[in-house]
């Protein structure tokens, strides 16, 4: 027999449980009242046990499927069973993220140490392409380069200092350029952009190892070790006619994506001659000083800068179409044909002299069409008959190449003056270093009037040291 309930709810409890006759005939067995089971044979109250047995059992039936068929509790169950999954998958998803964004790092951070992916805007389009003329580059006897890596390599510099000079930035901070302006001999002022040493030893290698190579037209005769001014006059001699004409804003008028073809040109990949066009161009750069940190805003495109080693050979390689278009229409019009920078002359003797105007006038036009422009204020025609001719400043009317009389005559009073009295107050040139400007107007007469020069030479060293003032 079962433990007697001890609390009321326990007795109401049991009752709901058993049954309401199972419960009396249970108590009643207890008490004396009934014989306990199995006592006697067929006892009626066997009927009230299963009655019993049966509501127990249905009462058990009944909380399991409470149990089972609760939805509030099903629903909560499921719902903590999902937010549980749900934290599961959030935490897989996070991880696998932290893993792959450190793995792009690690592999960006690994590429950004092989290759170059990206110089600014506008510039970076053919990185990705790698693939030179081989044939063309070997029939100039360049060196091969296809890659970022490759020309870094070859430079003596890692991915990061040439992906530095070679960035394109509108905004910096940074500036690989010292401005300045020099008198021009004509009046006015020349701005000079000069590198700083790391991109001026990227421009001088770019010049010795690529552009030196490459052959010119033999009309060009400025910025090459062979020629001179004097080379450049020599073919002009004895003319009857000179007509001078010159390109204005010569390097500012060639664009980087002329310098950047000119590579290409050579047989150089789309990412190695970017690379090259960058290092040798350069925007035009004002200062702007924000809460005391100095920036440079890009005011142009990026142009060739005046002061970069590799711009003369640049310029000259840009012209080599232009050089044999005018030779050639020179040559048809019984002209002859010489460039000295952004210098053009044609000469010609008497029988030819009719043919000016169509020089002038198909000269305009091939200019133009080369992307250049001729400065009419500087357009000069000068005929044997009624004037001096010159090219470049040296004297051609006779047979040898000379200078203008009057500027020796004024030369050789300032000698003088400068001998009797001191340089004090004495001026030649531009420059305010007079010791300096003739000494070095000297040596200029020397290299096209030997004899004449050797004097004015010996002349200026006793100056200098009648003056103290050693060259």
């Amino acid at each position: 027999m079962s433990d007697r309930p001890r609390t009321r709810q326990e007795l109401y409890e049991r009752i709901r449980t058993m049954g309401r006759e199972a419960f009396i005939l249970e108590e009643m067995i207890r008490y004396g009242f009934w014989p306990a089971e199995g006592t006697i044979a067929d006892d009626p109250a066997d009927e009230i046990r299963r009655q019993g047995e049966l509501q127990q059992e249905l009462e058990r039936l009944r909380q399991e499927n409470r149990r089972l068929y609760d939805e509030k509790a099903l629903r909560r169950e499921a719902l903590k069973q999902r937010l549980a999954e749900s934290r599961r998958k959030q935490q897989e998803t996070q991880e696998r993220r932290e893993r792959q964004r450190l793995e792009r790092a690690q592999a960006w951070q690994q590429r950004q140490q092989q290759e170059i992916v990206y110089l600014g805007e506008g510039v970076s389009g053919g990185l990705s392409e790698s693939q030179s003329h081989q044939e063309r580059l070997q029939s100039y006897g360049l060196p091969i380069y296809e890659t970022a890596a490759d020309l870094a390599a070859a430079m003596g510099m890692s991915i990061g200092q040439l992906r530095f000079l070679a960035f394109n930035r509108k905004t910096s901070k940074v500036c690989h350029y010292i401005r300045f302006t020099i008198p021009k001999k004509t009046g006015g002022e020349r701005l000079i952009s000069a590198p700083m040493p790391r991109l001026k030893q990227a421009q001088s290698w770019i010049y010795q190892q690529i552009l030196a190579k490459i052959p010119l037209e033999a009309a060009a005769h400025g910025f090459r070790c062979d020629r001179s001014i004097l080379t450049n006059a020599h073919p002009h001699l004895e003319a009857d006619v000179i007509i001078n004409l010159d390109l204005k804003d010569f390097f500012p008028s060639i664009s980087y994506k002329r310098v950047k073809g000119l590579f290409r040109s050579f047989g150089y990949c789309e990412a190695v001659a970017t690379l090259l066009g960058l290092i040798c161009t350069e925007a035009d750069l004002t200062s702007v000083e924000l809460d005391g940190v100095t920036y440079y805003v890009a005011t142009t495109e990026r142009l060739l800068p005046q002061g970069s080693p590799a711009s003369p050979a640049i310029s000259n390689l840009i012209c080599r179409r232009l050089d044999r278009r005018l030779t050639q229409m020179a040559q048809d019009l019984g002209f002859t044909y010489t460039r000295y920078a952004d210098d053009l002359t044609f000469s010609a003797h008497e029988p030819y002299l009719q043919g000016i105007c169509n020089i002038l006038r198909r000269t305009e036009a091939i200019v133009a069409h080369e992307g250049l422009t001729i400065n009419d204020q500087k357009t000069r025609i000068l005929r044997k008959k009624s004037s001096q001719l010159d090219v470049t400043g040296i004297v051609v009317n006779g047979d040898r190449p000379s200078l203008d009389r009057k500027t020796l005559k004024r030369f050789r009073a300032t000698l003088h003056q400068i001998e009797q009295n001191g340089p004090t107050g004495q001026h030649w040139g531009h420059t305010e270093n007079v010791m300096s400007a003739i000494a070095g107007y000297a040596n200029y007469v020397a290299s096209v009037l030997p004899e004449k020069g050797a004097k004015f030479q010996e002349q200026v060293r006793h100056i200098h040291q009648k003056w103290q003032r050693l060259p």
